[in-house]
């Protein structure tokens, strides 16, 4: 039987949207889109690229230690750029940085905007717990 385990940040947004971070389902964690909020639900890189998606990648993480696995049990990722022009090379950059030799499947949309005044990147992705940590 498969189990089911939500987590949040308990931060204003989720209540605000009426979601929760991730959602595990058996083997697969769906993740909701992360970006670069702080631990107090606060946004404080508005406009900052570099350090949106340092911070994206940091929530990353929480998510992950959250459920016990690890970057190399991502399987397939989606990517939203405001300005993906000017952003695609960082990016990429990035994210070969953040996942090393890990190859998940992955998919880069260019956006006009995104939900918060500032906001310039958010990555949704999901996990399989049955792959190597």
């Amino acid at each position: 039987m498969a189990t089911s385990d939500l987590f949040s940040y308990g931060i204003p947004a989720e209540s605000d949207f009426g979601y929760a971070q991730a959602i595990r389902s058996g083997d697969l964690i769906h993740v909701s889109g992360q970006l670069a909020f702080d631990e107090a639900g606060g946004f404080p890189d508005p406009g900052d690229f570099a350090a949106q998606l340092r911070r994206t990648h940091t929530n990353m993480d929480r998510v992950l230690a959250h459920y016990e696995a690890t970057r190399s049990q991502i399987i397939t990722q989606t990517l939203y750029v405001v300005d993906l022009a000017r952003h695609a090379a960082a990016t990429a950059e990035a994210n070969l940085a953040y996942f090393g030799g890990h190859r998940p499947a992955s998919t880069v949309l260019g956006v006009t905007e995104l939900t918060l005044p500032g906001q310039l990147v958010e990555i949704a992705f999901v996990v399989d717990t049955r792959l190597p940590a």
